[in-house]
Order: structure tokens, then sequence, then C-alpha cells
């Protein structure tokens, strides 16, 4: 699972870069402000969130456990769902497709508090 883990941080960090390049070469001039704001938003919750991923599979060789391995689902799914809809609607996607950036928060956030609950539980457990 350790490598599973990396490799979509990693991939996840890498298409970060190349898509924030992508918005500040190639992108400027033909979105407007607005737009460039959400997809520069996508991108830094999508970095941000490859360096948790990255945190967590460098932690699951310690602390193994299923919280971890959900906690890393959980931040693949929101940062597709979060990413991909603020990608989407930068370039203009129907407004309904906005109803899926919530999705995405809460599974961002249901990661954070699986990570935190990984903790806790290995700490009550020393």
């Amino acid at each position: 699972m350790q490598r599973a883990i990396g490799i979509a941080a990693a991939a996840l960090g890498a298409s970060a870069v190349i898509l924030g390049a992508f918005g500040a070469h190639a992108l400027q001039g033909r979105l407007d402000e607005a737009a460039l704001h959400v997809w520069h938003t996508a991108v830094e919750y999508q970095f941000w969130h490859a360096l948790a991923l990255l945190a967590v599979g460098g932690l699951s060789p310690v602390r193994g456990t299923r919280l971890l391995r959900a906690c890393a689902v959980a931040f693949c799914v929101g940062t597709a769902l979060f990413c991909g809809s603020l990608y989407a609607l930068a370039f203009g996607a129907p407004h309904w497709l906005g109803a899926i950036t919530p999705l995405g928060g809460l599974s961002l956030i249901v990661g954070w508090v699986l990570l935190g609950a990984a903790f806790w539980c290995s700490a009550a457990s020393k």
C-alpha cells in the first residue's frame, strides 16, 4: 500500500506543477481573472494534498492501519472531485458541475479526520 500511496502522491505533485505552469503561462489571456483564480485554487489544493498524501505514505510502514489507507483514499477521491471540478469550471463547464466541488471538499475533510484518528488510535494503543 505504501508504494501505491507514494506513486499517487508523486503523480499528484508532478501534475500540480504542470497544471500550475500551464495556468501561469498558457492560460494567461485566454481565461478571465476569475477563472484563473479558480484554476489557481485547484492547483494549490492539489499540491497541498499531494504533500499530505506523501506524508501518509511515509507513515504507513510505521503506523500501517486501515485508517491511514482510508485517509489516502479520501485524499485521492477528494482531490479528484474538488480539484477536477474546479479545473473544469475554470474552462467554462456547466455551473451544475460546481455541485461536485463540495463533495470533494468533504472527502478531503474526511481524509484529515481519518489521519487524526490514526494518530489518536496509535497513541492510545501504546
